[in-house]
């Protein structure tokens, strides 16, 4: 009788270290981390300031390199940024003298593309993040959550296969958060796109993720994963969703491992 293989991570982190020279000393940032993403699936990761969690974006992006350790997508190793690979960061990073459809165009700006196809995708994800109506609006012009939101077509439009989100609704008010938390959920259901948040914000990963990750820190080290285990839409007020919550919580204000 035959047996299902299991199924390869699309992203894999293996034991991986890095550390950086600051003032002339060593500061070790992350140490032997290990893990492992599914397609499609959507990982958070919190912890306290200084626990490596966007040192593990910056390595998965490509714009840093691993001391020690390997990190793959798909089995091959990571070497510099790529296509396959979209990021969005806290601060929207538009060009103020650019149109929206101008700085989402840059996101495709080096594919090789037909100026008809490179329209034809700038066009669907203005629309995608319900921006119709503001492709020749400037950045001044918009509202930080109209801005993000440009950010994340950006960030989507070359197609890749993973989106990386290094805070990024941290900059804005409590109620445009939340909207865009639910804007962020429709995406990914359209898209299924995998996704890696960084936040500090235990009830946005509650919310939004199937997994996630407490990092303990300095140096930066994986505490422990949890799943999440509610199904999608999930109400912030029931007791589960409060449960999830406070247990991660607990774990973020433990004792914090010996390095």
């Amino acid at each position: 009788m035959s047996t299902a293989s299991p199924v390869q991570p699309i992203v894999d982190f293996a034991h991986v270290g890095k550390t950086f020279t600051v003032n002339g000393r060593s500061f070790e940032a992350l140490r032997d981390v290990s893990l492992q993403m599914r397609e499609g699936e959507f990982v958070a990761i919190v912890g306290s300031s200084g626990c490596g969690k966007s040192t593990l974006l910056r390595l998965l992006i490509g714009l840093e390199q691993a001391d020690q350790g390997r990190i793959e997508i798909d089995g091959h190793a990571v070497r510099g940024v790529g296509a396959d690979r979209g990021i969005v960061f806290q601060e929207h990073r538009l060009f103020p003298w650019l149109t929206v459809t101008q700085n989402v165009a840059l996101g495709i700006a080096n594919e090789a593309l037909g100026a008809e196809e490179k329209a034809r995708r700038v066009q669907e994800h203005i629309e995608l993040v319900g921006l119709g109506g503001f492709e020749q609006a400037l950045p001044h012009q918009l509202s930080g959550g109209m801005s993000q939101r440009v950010a994340i077509a950006r960030g989507l439009v070359a197609s890749p296969r993973i989106l990386l989100l290094d805070e990024p609704f941290g900059a804005l008010d409590a109620l445009t958060r939340r909207q865009m938390q639910a804007e962020l959920l429709r995406i990914r259901e359209r898209k299924n796109i995998t996704m890696l948040l960084v936040t500090h914000d235990v009830d946005e990963a509650v919310f939004l993720a199937d997994r996630v990750v407490v990092m303990a820190p300095r140096p930066g080290r994986v505490r422990e994963v949890v799943e999440v285990g509610l199904p999608q839409p999930r109400e912030r007020n029931s007791t589960a969703f409060q449960q999830r919550c406070a247990g991660l919580v607990e774990l973020l204000t433990e004792q914090p491992l010996a390095a």
